[in-house]
Protein backbone atom coordinates (compact mmCIF):
# COMPACT_ATOMS: atom_id res chain seq x y z
CA UNK A 1 0.00 0.00 0.00
CA UNK A 2 1.27 3.69 -0.88
CA UNK A 3 1.81 5.85 2.35
CA UNK A 4 2.32 9.03 0.92
CA UNK A 5 1.54 8.59 -2.83
CA UNK A 6 -1.81 8.65 -4.74
CA UNK A 7 -2.99 9.11 -8.25
CA UNK A 8 -2.15 12.28 -8.69
CA UNK A 9 0.66 12.76 -6.47
CA UNK A 10 0.88 13.49 -2.25
CA UNK A 11 -2.32 15.65 -1.19
CA UNK A 12 -4.26 16.21 1.58
CA UNK A 13 -4.99 18.99 4.67
CA UNK A 14 -2.29 21.61 4.38
CA UNK A 15 -0.42 21.29 7.80
CA UNK A 16 -2.13 17.92 8.57
CA UNK A 17 0.04 15.11 7.79
CA UNK A 18 1.59 14.22 5.40
CA UNK A 19 1.23 17.68 3.84
CA UNK A 20 3.41 19.26 6.80
CA UNK A 21 6.83 20.73 6.36
CA UNK A 22 8.44 17.84 8.35
CA UNK A 23 7.33 15.57 5.52
CA UNK A 24 7.82 17.65 3.13
CA UNK A 25 11.23 18.52 4.06
CA UNK A 26 11.77 14.49 3.76
CA UNK A 27 10.52 14.03 0.16
CA UNK A 28 12.44 16.51 -0.57
CA UNK A 29 15.53 15.12 0.62
CA UNK A 30 14.20 11.91 -0.82
CA UNK A 31 13.66 12.71 -4.12
CA UNK A 32 17.26 15.15 -4.32
CA UNK A 33 19.32 11.64 -3.62
CA UNK A 34 17.41 10.14 -6.13
CA UNK A 35 18.74 12.58 -8.74
CA UNK A 36 21.94 13.40 -7.15
CA UNK A 37 22.52 9.74 -7.84
CA UNK A 38 22.33 9.86 -11.70
CA UNK A 39 23.55 13.53 -12.03
CA UNK A 40 26.34 15.32 -10.71
CA UNK A 41 24.69 19.09 -10.12
CA UNK A 42 20.91 18.82 -10.68
CA UNK A 43 18.41 21.45 -10.03
CA UNK A 44 14.23 21.23 -9.37
CA UNK A 45 11.98 23.76 -10.37
CA UNK A 46 9.54 24.17 -7.87
CA UNK A 47 5.98 26.29 -8.42
CA UNK A 48 3.08 26.49 -6.95
CA UNK A 49 -0.68 27.92 -6.85
CA UNK A 50 -1.81 30.99 -5.11
CA UNK A 51 -2.69 29.00 -1.73
CA UNK A 52 -1.17 30.41 1.32
CA UNK A 53 0.03 27.25 2.52
CA UNK A 54 2.30 27.05 -0.47
CA UNK A 55 4.90 29.62 1.25
CA UNK A 56 4.93 27.11 3.95
CA UNK A 57 5.29 23.53 1.63
CA UNK A 58 7.84 25.66 -0.93
CA UNK A 59 10.14 26.81 1.94
CA UNK A 60 10.11 23.35 3.20
CA UNK A 61 10.74 21.20 -0.12
CA UNK A 62 13.75 24.09 -0.93
CA UNK A 63 15.25 23.34 2.66
CA UNK A 64 15.34 19.43 1.91
CA UNK A 65 16.10 19.58 -1.86
CA UNK A 66 19.21 22.33 -0.71
CA UNK A 67 20.87 19.93 2.03
CA UNK A 68 21.35 16.91 -0.41
CA UNK A 69 23.39 19.36 -2.89
CA UNK A 70 20.50 20.07 -5.28
CA UNK A 71 20.03 23.33 -6.70
CA UNK A 72 16.36 24.91 -6.66
CA UNK A 73 14.55 27.00 -9.13
CA UNK A 74 11.64 29.25 -7.81
CA UNK A 75 8.91 30.09 -10.37
CA UNK A 76 6.12 30.73 -7.68
CA UNK A 77 2.41 30.76 -8.97
CA UNK A 78 2.32 29.22 -12.11
CA UNK A 79 0.06 26.65 -13.92
CA UNK A 80 0.78 23.31 -13.40
CA UNK A 81 1.15 22.57 -17.50
CA UNK A 82 3.56 26.01 -17.36
CA UNK A 83 5.65 24.23 -14.62
CA UNK A 84 5.96 21.15 -17.38
CA UNK A 85 6.72 23.75 -19.73
CA UNK A 86 9.55 25.48 -17.48
CA UNK A 87 11.15 22.39 -16.41
CA UNK A 88 12.10 21.47 -20.02
CA UNK A 89 12.79 25.01 -20.70
CA UNK A 90 15.20 25.38 -18.34
CA UNK A 91 16.73 22.16 -18.82
CA UNK A 92 15.79 21.07 -15.30
CA UNK A 93 16.26 17.60 -13.57
CA UNK A 94 12.73 17.39 -12.37
CA UNK A 95 9.59 19.86 -11.48
CA UNK A 96 7.71 20.17 -8.84
CA UNK A 97 3.98 21.40 -8.48
CA UNK A 98 2.57 22.41 -5.33
CA UNK A 99 -1.12 22.81 -5.44
CA UNK A 100 -4.50 20.37 -4.42
CA UNK A 101 -6.17 21.68 -7.69
CA UNK A 102 -9.53 21.77 -7.85
CA UNK A 103 -9.84 21.05 -3.80
CA UNK A 104 -10.44 23.90 -1.61
CA UNK A 105 -7.67 26.02 -0.29
CA UNK A 106 -7.41 24.10 3.26
CA UNK A 107 -5.92 21.42 1.00
CA UNK A 108 -2.53 21.43 -0.92
CA UNK A 109 -0.19 18.72 -2.95
CA UNK A 110 2.42 18.30 -4.35
CA UNK A 111 3.58 16.15 -7.68
CA UNK A 112 6.71 15.55 -9.33
CA UNK A 113 7.79 15.95 -13.48
CA UNK A 114 10.38 14.30 -14.88
CA UNK A 115 13.33 16.51 -17.08
CA UNK A 116 10.99 15.74 -20.05
CA UNK A 117 7.56 17.59 -18.19
CA UNK A 118 6.01 13.84 -17.76
CA UNK A 119 4.98 12.68 -14.55
CA UNK A 120 7.12 10.61 -12.47
CA UNK A 121 7.09 6.84 -12.91
CA UNK A 122 5.04 5.25 -10.26
CA UNK A 123 8.27 3.23 -9.05
CA UNK A 124 9.94 6.73 -9.01
CA UNK A 125 7.48 7.56 -6.25
CA UNK A 126 8.03 4.39 -4.80
CA UNK A 127 11.85 4.44 -4.12
CA UNK A 128 10.76 8.13 -2.60
CA UNK A 129 8.17 6.18 -0.10
CA UNK A 130 10.99 4.02 0.28
CA UNK A 131 13.65 6.17 1.45
CA UNK A 132 11.73 8.53 3.68
CA UNK A 133 9.88 5.12 5.45
CA UNK A 134 12.77 3.10 5.98
CA UNK A 135 14.99 5.74 7.05
CA UNK A 136 17.76 5.55 4.79
CA UNK A 137 17.88 9.09 4.14
CA UNK A 138 17.67 9.95 7.33
CA UNK A 139 21.68 9.71 7.38
CA UNK A 140 23.03 11.00 3.97
CA UNK A 141 23.85 15.04 4.31
CA UNK A 142 25.42 17.01 1.80
CA UNK A 143 29.01 18.37 2.82
CA UNK A 144 28.56 22.29 3.81
CA UNK A 145 30.63 23.44 0.50
CA UNK A 146 27.96 21.26 -1.33
CA UNK A 147 24.68 22.59 -0.25
CA UNK A 148 22.36 23.33 -2.74
CA UNK A 149 21.30 26.96 -3.68
CA UNK A 150 17.81 28.37 -4.23
CA UNK A 151 17.51 30.66 -7.28
CA UNK A 152 13.97 33.25 -8.36
CA UNK A 153 13.34 32.61 -11.87
CA UNK A 154 11.63 36.28 -12.68
CA UNK A 155 10.77 35.60 -16.29
CA UNK A 156 9.34 32.12 -15.75
CA UNK A 157 5.46 33.45 -16.40
CA UNK A 158 6.57 35.74 -19.43
CA UNK A 159 8.05 32.19 -20.86
CA UNK A 160 5.04 30.27 -20.71
CA UNK A 161 3.07 33.42 -21.92
CA UNK A 162 5.27 33.38 -25.30
CA UNK A 163 4.98 29.55 -25.42
CA UNK A 164 1.25 29.66 -24.89
CA UNK A 165 0.72 32.07 -27.36
CA UNK A 166 2.73 29.83 -30.25
CA UNK A 167 0.42 27.44 -29.98
CA UNK A 168 -1.89 29.46 -32.16
CA UNK A 169 -1.27 29.17 -36.17
CA UNK A 170 0.81 31.59 -37.15
CA UNK A 171 -0.58 34.88 -38.21
CA UNK A 172 -3.63 34.07 -36.26
CA UNK A 173 -5.03 36.69 -33.70
CA UNK A 174 -8.06 37.00 -31.64
CA UNK A 175 -9.00 40.72 -33.04
CA UNK A 176 -12.33 41.55 -32.87
CA UNK A 177 -13.49 38.43 -30.14
CA UNK A 178 -14.20 38.85 -26.44
CA UNK A 179 -13.53 36.56 -24.60
CA UNK A 180 -14.56 36.02 -20.63
CA UNK A 181 -12.33 34.07 -18.49
CA UNK A 182 -12.90 32.90 -15.22
CA UNK A 183 -9.05 32.22 -13.81
CA UNK A 184 -10.74 31.06 -10.21
CA UNK A 185 -8.34 33.33 -8.33
CA UNK A 186 -5.61 30.56 -9.08
CA UNK A 187 -2.08 29.90 -10.70
CA UNK A 188 -3.42 31.61 -14.00
CA UNK A 189 -4.56 34.77 -12.86
CA UNK A 190 -1.97 36.45 -14.52
CA UNK A 191 -1.24 34.22 -17.00
CA UNK A 192 -4.16 33.81 -18.90
CA UNK A 193 -5.53 37.63 -19.53
CA UNK A 194 -2.19 37.94 -20.55
CA UNK A 195 -2.19 35.92 -23.82
CA UNK A 196 -5.62 36.64 -24.69
CA UNK A 197 -4.56 40.16 -24.26
CA UNK A 198 -1.46 39.91 -25.98
CA UNK A 199 -3.08 37.88 -29.26
CA UNK A 200 -5.44 40.87 -29.13
CA UNK A 201 -8.44 39.71 -27.72
CA UNK A 202 -11.31 41.61 -25.68
CA UNK A 203 -10.54 40.25 -22.20
CA UNK A 204 -13.11 40.09 -19.70
CA UNK A 205 -11.34 38.66 -16.57
CA UNK A 206 -13.04 37.33 -13.83
CA UNK A 207 -11.63 35.71 -10.31
CA UNK A 208 -8.16 37.49 -10.90
CA UNK A 209 -7.65 38.83 -6.67
CA UNK A 210 -6.12 35.56 -4.93
CA UNK A 211 -5.36 36.21 -1.63
CA UNK A 212 -4.56 33.20 -0.05
CA UNK A 213 -8.09 31.55 0.36
CA UNK A 214 -10.12 32.47 -2.33
CA UNK A 215 -8.85 29.72 -4.90
CA UNK A 216 -12.31 27.24 -6.46
CA UNK A 217 -14.51 29.50 -3.78
CA UNK A 218 -17.53 29.74 -5.53
CA UNK A 219 -15.63 30.31 -9.15
CA UNK A 220 -13.97 28.37 -11.79
CA UNK A 221 -14.39 25.45 -13.49
CA UNK A 222 -16.50 23.96 -10.43
CA UNK A 223 -18.49 26.98 -10.27
CA UNK A 224 -19.15 28.26 -13.53
CA UNK A 225 -22.48 30.54 -12.87
CA UNK A 226 -20.79 33.56 -12.61
CA UNK A 227 -18.91 32.98 -16.37
CA UNK A 228 -22.36 32.13 -17.96
CA UNK A 229 -24.03 35.26 -16.11
CA UNK A 230 -21.15 37.61 -17.09
CA UNK A 231 -20.74 35.88 -21.12
CA UNK A 232 -24.46 37.03 -21.50
CA UNK A 233 -24.13 40.08 -20.04
CA UNK A 234 -21.00 41.43 -21.23
CA UNK A 235 -21.95 39.74 -24.90
CA UNK A 236 -18.85 37.78 -24.98
CA UNK A 237 -18.14 35.38 -28.02
CA UNK A 238 -17.00 32.65 -25.58
CA UNK A 239 -16.29 31.91 -22.01
CA UNK A 240 -13.81 29.52 -20.59
CA UNK A 241 -12.86 28.33 -16.65
CA UNK A 242 -9.51 27.25 -15.36
CA UNK A 243 -9.35 24.95 -12.44
CA UNK A 244 -7.35 26.35 -9.34
CA UNK A 245 -3.61 25.05 -11.04
CA UNK A 246 -5.05 25.65 -14.69
CA UNK A 247 -4.81 22.04 -16.30
CA UNK A 248 -8.75 21.34 -17.43
CA UNK A 249 -11.05 24.39 -18.77
CA UNK A 250 -14.77 24.28 -19.31
CA UNK A 251 -16.43 26.23 -21.74
CA UNK A 252 -19.54 28.41 -22.24
CA UNK A 253 -20.83 29.02 -25.23
CA UNK A 254 -21.93 32.71 -26.28
CA UNK A 255 -25.31 31.57 -25.07
CA UNK A 256 -24.34 30.84 -21.87
CA UNK A 257 -24.40 27.86 -22.05
CA UNK A 258 -21.57 25.26 -20.85
CA UNK A 259 -19.77 23.00 -23.11
CA UNK A 260 -17.90 19.97 -21.34
CA UNK A 261 -14.81 18.20 -22.03
CA UNK A 262 -16.38 15.41 -23.99
CA UNK A 263 -17.51 18.34 -26.29
CA UNK A 264 -14.08 19.93 -26.39
CA UNK A 265 -12.51 16.92 -27.76
CA UNK A 266 -14.73 15.94 -29.98
CA UNK A 267 -14.94 19.83 -31.79
CA UNK A 268 -10.82 19.62 -31.85
CA UNK A 269 -10.72 16.06 -33.17
CA UNK A 270 -12.71 16.79 -36.19
CA UNK A 271 -10.72 20.15 -36.44
CA UNK A 272 -7.56 18.54 -36.19
CA UNK A 273 -8.40 15.38 -39.12
CA UNK A 274 -9.30 18.06 -41.71
CA UNK A 275 -5.85 19.79 -40.71
CA UNK A 276 -4.58 16.44 -41.41
CA UNK A 277 -2.59 16.24 -37.64
CA UNK A 278 -4.73 13.72 -36.15
CA UNK A 279 -2.54 10.87 -35.86
CA UNK A 280 -3.77 7.60 -36.71
CA UNK A 281 -7.64 9.19 -36.47
CA UNK A 282 -7.91 8.58 -32.84
CA UNK A 283 -8.16 10.20 -29.71
CA UNK A 284 -7.80 8.94 -26.26
CA UNK A 285 -10.48 9.64 -23.38
CA UNK A 286 -11.65 7.47 -20.36
CA UNK A 287 -14.10 5.60 -19.18
CA UNK A 288 -16.11 8.73 -17.99
CA UNK A 289 -16.74 10.05 -21.35
CA UNK A 290 -20.05 10.10 -22.67
CA UNK A 291 -20.96 7.42 -25.20
CA UNK A 292 -22.29 10.78 -27.23
CA UNK A 293 -18.61 10.99 -27.89
CA UNK A 294 -17.80 7.59 -29.49
CA UNK A 295 -20.94 7.91 -31.47
CA UNK A 296 -19.86 11.34 -32.97
CA UNK A 297 -16.52 9.79 -33.85
CA UNK A 298 -17.16 6.91 -35.31
CA UNK A 299 -20.13 9.01 -37.98
CA UNK A 300 -16.53 11.00 -38.66
CA UNK A 301 -14.03 8.25 -38.62
CA UNK A 302 -12.27 8.58 -35.71
CA UNK A 303 -11.43 5.84 -32.88
CA UNK A 304 -11.59 6.52 -29.52
CA UNK A 305 -9.61 4.31 -27.43
CA UNK A 306 -10.68 4.29 -23.39
CA UNK A 307 -8.37 4.12 -20.50
CA UNK A 308 -9.15 4.17 -16.99
CA UNK A 309 -9.78 7.93 -15.08
CA UNK A 310 -7.19 10.16 -14.50
CA UNK A 311 -4.74 12.53 -16.79
CA UNK A 312 -1.99 10.06 -16.40
CA UNK A 313 -3.71 6.96 -17.88
CA UNK A 314 -4.79 9.20 -20.74
CA UNK A 315 -1.37 10.20 -21.42
CA UNK A 316 0.29 7.42 -20.95
CA UNK A 317 -2.28 5.93 -23.76
CA UNK A 318 -0.86 8.83 -25.67
CA UNK A 319 2.86 8.40 -25.79
CA UNK A 320 2.51 4.41 -26.20
CA UNK A 321 0.48 5.19 -29.46
CA UNK A 322 1.92 8.95 -30.41
CA UNK A 323 -1.80 9.81 -30.33
CA UNK A 324 -2.05 13.54 -30.96
CA UNK A 325 -4.96 13.85 -28.45
CA UNK A 326 -6.94 13.07 -25.77
CA UNK A 327 -8.87 14.13 -22.54
CA UNK A 328 -11.14 14.10 -20.00
CA UNK A 329 -15.22 14.85 -19.54
CA UNK A 330 -13.39 17.23 -16.40
CA UNK A 331 -11.61 19.44 -19.04
CA UNK A 332 -8.16 17.86 -18.91
CA UNK A 333 -7.51 18.23 -22.66
CA UNK A 334 -3.75 17.11 -23.89
CA UNK A 335 -2.45 18.22 -27.15
CA UNK A 336 0.80 16.02 -26.97
CA UNK A 337 2.50 18.55 -29.98
CA UNK A 338 2.17 21.52 -27.59
CA UNK A 339 2.71 20.15 -24.23
CA UNK A 340 2.87 16.63 -22.05
CA UNK A 341 -0.16 17.25 -19.42
CA UNK A 342 -2.93 18.81 -19.92
CA UNK A 343 -3.26 22.75 -20.47
CA UNK A 344 -6.35 24.75 -19.78
CA UNK A 345 -5.01 28.00 -21.68
CA UNK A 346 -3.46 26.13 -24.65
CA UNK A 347 -7.04 24.32 -24.84
CA UNK A 348 -8.65 27.62 -25.04
CA UNK A 349 -6.36 29.08 -27.63
CA UNK A 350 -7.00 25.45 -30.00
CA UNK A 351 -10.88 26.28 -29.41
CA UNK A 352 -10.71 29.92 -30.41
CA UNK A 353 -8.72 29.09 -33.18
CA UNK A 354 -10.94 26.80 -34.78
CA UNK A 355 -13.84 29.21 -34.56
CA UNK A 356 -11.23 31.86 -36.42
CA UNK A 357 -10.73 29.04 -38.95
CA UNK A 358 -13.64 27.58 -39.41
CA UNK A 359 -15.63 31.35 -38.91
CA UNK A 360 -18.32 29.65 -36.78
CA UNK A 361 -19.50 30.36 -32.66
CA UNK A 362 -18.75 27.68 -30.10
CA UNK A 363 -22.23 26.48 -29.97
CA UNK A 364 -22.10 25.60 -33.56
CA UNK A 365 -18.56 23.89 -33.17
CA UNK A 366 -19.96 22.04 -29.97
CA UNK A 367 -23.20 20.48 -31.83
CA UNK A 368 -20.85 17.66 -33.37
CA UNK A 369 -21.96 15.42 -30.63
CA UNK A 370 -25.23 14.93 -28.74
CA UNK A 371 -24.46 13.69 -25.11
CA UNK A 372 -26.87 11.21 -23.80
CA UNK A 373 -28.22 11.77 -20.13
CA UNK A 374 -25.58 10.78 -17.71
CA UNK A 375 -25.79 10.93 -13.45
CA UNK A 376 -22.55 11.24 -12.01
CA UNK A 377 -23.27 10.71 -7.86
CA UNK A 378 -20.12 10.91 -4.98
CA UNK A 379 -20.90 9.14 -2.40
CA UNK A 380 -18.77 9.70 1.17
CA UNK A 381 -17.23 6.62 2.47
CA UNK A 382 -15.28 4.89 5.34
CA UNK A 383 -14.32 1.63 4.65
CA UNK A 384 -11.18 0.68 2.74
CA UNK A 385 -12.78 -2.84 1.01
CA UNK A 386 -12.60 -3.28 -2.51
CA UNK A 387 -16.13 -2.79 -4.55
CA UNK A 388 -15.69 -6.26 -5.46
CA UNK A 389 -15.55 -7.66 -2.37
CA UNK A 390 -19.21 -6.35 -2.03
CA UNK A 391 -21.85 -8.75 -2.83
CA UNK A 392 -24.87 -6.40 -2.80
CA UNK A 393 -23.17 -3.85 -4.30
CA UNK A 394 -21.91 -6.17 -7.25
CA UNK A 395 -25.87 -7.37 -7.19
CA UNK A 396 -27.16 -3.48 -7.38
CA UNK A 397 -24.38 -2.88 -10.46
CA UNK A 398 -25.72 -6.05 -12.42
CA UNK A 399 -29.54 -5.56 -11.75
CA UNK A 400 -28.72 -1.90 -13.08
CA UNK A 401 -26.78 -3.20 -16.42
CA UNK A 402 -29.71 -5.35 -17.02
CA UNK A 403 -32.21 -2.50 -17.24
CA UNK A 404 -30.00 -0.54 -19.29
CA UNK A 405 -29.64 -3.39 -21.67
CA UNK A 406 -27.02 -2.10 -24.88
CA UNK A 407 -28.56 1.75 -24.50
CA UNK A 408 -26.16 2.73 -21.48
CA UNK A 409 -23.84 2.13 -19.12
CA UNK A 410 -22.69 1.94 -15.06
CA UNK A 411 -19.12 2.69 -14.44
CA UNK A 412 -18.67 2.79 -9.89
CA UNK A 413 -15.19 3.73 -8.60
CA UNK A 414 -13.29 4.45 -5.80
CA UNK A 415 -11.62 7.69 -5.69
CA UNK A 416 -8.02 8.00 -5.68
CA UNK A 417 -7.61 11.36 -4.35
CA UNK A 418 -11.00 11.70 -2.28
CA UNK A 419 -12.98 9.11 0.25
CA UNK A 420 -15.77 9.00 -2.00
CA UNK A 421 -17.35 6.11 -4.45
CA UNK A 422 -18.37 7.69 -7.75
CA UNK A 423 -21.11 6.23 -9.85
CA UNK A 424 -21.58 7.17 -12.98
CA UNK A 425 -25.08 5.69 -15.16
CA UNK A 426 -25.84 7.13 -18.42
CA UNK A 427 -28.71 5.68 -20.92
CA UNK A 428 -31.16 7.43 -23.12
CA UNK A 429 -34.02 8.36 -20.70
CA UNK A 430 -32.80 11.01 -18.06
CA UNK A 431 -34.96 9.27 -14.95
CA UNK A 432 -34.00 6.15 -15.30
CA UNK A 433 -30.45 6.90 -15.01
CA UNK A 434 -31.40 9.08 -12.28
CA UNK A 435 -33.24 6.36 -10.61
CA UNK A 436 -30.84 3.69 -11.01
CA UNK A 437 -27.73 6.00 -10.00
CA UNK A 438 -29.32 6.95 -6.78
CA UNK A 439 -30.56 2.83 -6.05
CA UNK A 440 -26.51 2.44 -6.57
CA UNK A 441 -25.39 4.84 -4.38
CA UNK A 442 -27.84 4.08 -1.49
CA UNK A 443 -26.87 0.51 -1.34
CA UNK A 444 -22.83 1.55 -1.30
CA UNK A 445 -23.69 4.20 1.42
CA UNK A 446 -25.56 1.15 3.31
CA UNK A 447 -22.27 -1.41 2.66
CA UNK A 448 -19.53 1.84 3.09
CA UNK A 449 -20.60 4.97 4.42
Amino acid sequence: MRKLFGTDGIRGVANREPMTPETMVKVGRAAAHLLRRSTQRPAIVIGKDTRLTGYMLETALTAGITSMGVDVLLVGPLPTPGIAFITRSLRADAGVVISASHNPYEDNGVKFFSADGLKLPDAMEEKIEELIFSGEVDGIRAAPREIGKAYRISDAVGRYIEFAKTTLPKGMTLKGMRVAVDCANGAAYKVSPAVLKELNAEVVPLNVQPDGTNINKGCGSLHPEGLRRAVVRHKAHIGFAHDGDADRVLFVDERGELVDGDHILALCALDLKREGRLHEDTIVATVMSNIGLEIAMQEAGIRVVRTAVGDRHVLEEMLAKRYTLGGEQSGHIIFLEHNTTGDGIVTALQVLAAMQRHGKRLSELSACMTSYPQVLVNVQVRRERALEELPRVQQVIRSAERRLGKTGRVLVRLSGTEPVARVMVEGREDQTVERLAREIALVIETEMG
